[in-house]
């Protein structure tokens, strides 16, 4: 009883390690191409940043 137990056990898990196999060996996947389209954006975009670090450090500076 317990060689059949042990046989059906090593049936279903060698029939489950089986089941994602490729038909084919020659399988190739196209690389995917993804365009993003920029937003418009004003020169002084990356300038607003910048002045408010050193607005906050003026105003912090003052202080003391």
């Amino acid at each position: 009883m317990k060689k059949l137990a042990l046989a059906s056990v090593l049936a279903a898990t060698a029939s489950t390690a089986m089941a994602g196999s490729y038909a084919k060996d020659d399988v190739v996947m196209e690389p995917v191409v993804v365009v993003e389209e920029a937003q418009q954006s004003s020169s002084s975009a990356g300038i607003v940043i910048p002045l408010i670090l050193l607005a906050v450090v003026a105003a912090a500076v003052s202080v003391d």
